[in-house]
């Protein structure tokens, strides 16, 4: 079996850097916060996931520190909100790169709700929504101990919100929901397809 190596120091000497398309699909972290002047942010990171569970934690990676960085460190909350097939283009038109003082709820057309433990809205249109308390915000660094300009932003979930139509029998339902994720290079995305159950072993 033959297999192509390269060292990221070096380069990898394709057409296109396949690091994300290696590491997909991801799930989105679309991440709504709010400035200390009330001004609304809402933007998309292809660099997201879950911690821990008792408590809940969650975070995503911006590479730069963005609006959705700097609002969060000032107020200490920000909300995810699970991107959707049918909120595909909503969710693409607030990654624009606009100043600010832009609104990307009302750029991109969607409704802001009141959250109920942060003072920040979620998307109302999204099936579920997680309010968070910032934890930190950890600048990486490299091997060698350089700073990046890659910023992670750690919070706990303090609220939940769940659209009861996803809701059977008592379990979220994840496969109607439609969530979408990052799947590749720049343009690329995939959806849920098949899922099967697997239990974990007990013994």
């Amino acid at each position: 079996m033959s297999h192509y190596f390269y060292d990221p120091a070096t380069g990898h000497g394709l057409p296109h850097d396949p690091f994300k398309a290696i590491v997909a699909p991801r799930l989105i972290g679309w991440i709504s916060s709010r400035d200390t002047a009330g001004t609304l942010n809402l933007a998309p990171y292809s660099f997201f996931g879950a911690f821990a569970s008792f408590p809940a934690i969650i975070g995503f990676c911006s590479e730069g520190r963005k609006d959705s960085v700097a609002n969060i460190e000032a107020t200490g909350e920000f909300v995810w909100n699970l991107a959707t097939k049918p909120l595909a283009e909503q969710m693409n038109r607030s990654s624009a790169p606009v100043p600010p003082h832009v609104d990307e709820f009302e750029l991109a057309g969607l409704t802001p709700a009141p959250g109920r433990n942060v003072a920040v809205p979620h998307v109302a249109e999204s099936p579920a929504a997680l309010e968070c308390k910032l934890l930190q915000v950890v600048r990486l660094h490299a091997i060698d101990g350089t700073p990046m300009d890659n910023y992670l932003s750690l919070g706990q979930v303090v609220g939940v919100h769940i659209n009861e139509a996803y809701l059977k029998d008592g379990l979220f339902d994840t496969h109607a929901a439609q969530p979408i994720m990052r799947a590749g290079y720049r343009a690329d995305y995939a959806e849920i397809g098949d899922m099967f159950q697997m239990f974990r072993p007990t013994a």
